[in-house]
């Protein structure tokens, strides 16, 4: 398979040398199968993403998509929430949908989870995982992605084909390793996108957001039709049942309107919608 890596852009200064303390884990280490080619999910997740869950396997090695460097970010609108307390993983479905993501430019949406830590200095470590569409990667088409902050890449998962309409449940977490894991849940099993041991302890923040980025040597309208976010649950750090993501959990939100986006919690936090504002 052919690599090609791409930078993102929104990386702050110093820190891939702040964060080489916390090598990558590679697949030598994982101790699953590869995944075999196959069809969507027909049916929810029938437990818990873990190393031990039924039939998981790992996927292969991710596409990493061609360089762009040299870019400061602007124009970005985050719509949804993230935890004020750390927790052990987040999970939950994401619609897919298509956006009027411009070709041969730093446009791109997604819908994501993210478990992060402030590392002081203006310094972040991140793991992300969830649906992207860019103006770099086969415009056009919907891609299921990682992002962290020790390889400092998107990396792309194209042999997961999703399309505007379909559902995909994720899920990040760890265990009393430390490690932490992202997961798409696809033909009926959890398939382990990437592991990474990351400097977030057992626990972090999470997040849950519809991300909208416009290229701002290009200023224009991105249309994003509605995405809809559901059964998002937390896990308590250290282990023990997810929990559903509601109103008792301390939680920072987003403005309800943002640059011609709304969003619009039908259930504090657990269920909600994201997207271009309808019409007066």
């Amino acid at each position: 398979m052919k690599l090609r890596v791409v930078t993102r852009w929104c990386l702050l200064t110093g820190l891939t040398a702040a964060l080489a303390v916390a090598p990558a884990v590679s697949a030598t280490e994982i101790p699953l199968p590869e995944c075999a080619p196959g069809p969507a999910s027909t049916r929810p997740p029938t437990g818990p993403a873990t190393l031990d869950s039924p039939r998981a396997c790992r996927a292969d090695r991710p596409v990493l998509e061609s360089t762009k460097t040299g870019f400061t970010p602007s124009g970005y609108h985050h719509l949804g929430a993230g935890t004020s307390g750390d927790w052990g993983g987040v999970s939950g479905r994401f619609s897919v949908v298509d956006g009027s993501v411009r070709p041969q430019t730093y446009d791109f949406v997604v819908g994501r989870f993210m478990a992060k830590r402030d590392m002081g200095g203006g310094r972040i470590a991140w793991l992300e995982a969830g649906w992207a569409e860019t103006g770099w990667a086969s415009p056009g088409r919907q891609h299921v992605y990682t992002f962290d902050t020790n390889t400092n890449r998107w990396q792309f998962y194209d042999q997961y084909a999703v399309r505007p309409g379909d559902q995909v449940w994720l899920d990040i977490g760890t265990d009393r390793s430390g490690v932490w894991r992202a997961w798409l849940w696809w033909n009926n099993r959890w398939n382990l996108l990437t592991q990474q041991r990351l400097p977030l302890g057992v626990a972090a923040r999470m997040e849950q957001y519809v991300e909208v980025h416009v290229d701002p040597t290009r200023q224009a309208r991105i249309d994003v039709p509605k995405v809809t976010v559901d059964n998002v649950q937390l896990r308590p750090a250290g282990g023990g049942p997810a929990r559903y993501w509601r109103e008792d959990v301390a939680t920072e939100t987003a403005p309800a309107t943002r640059g011609g986006f709304c969003l619009d919690w039908v259930t504090r936090y657990d269920t909600w919608t994201a997207g271009d504002c309808p019409d007066d």
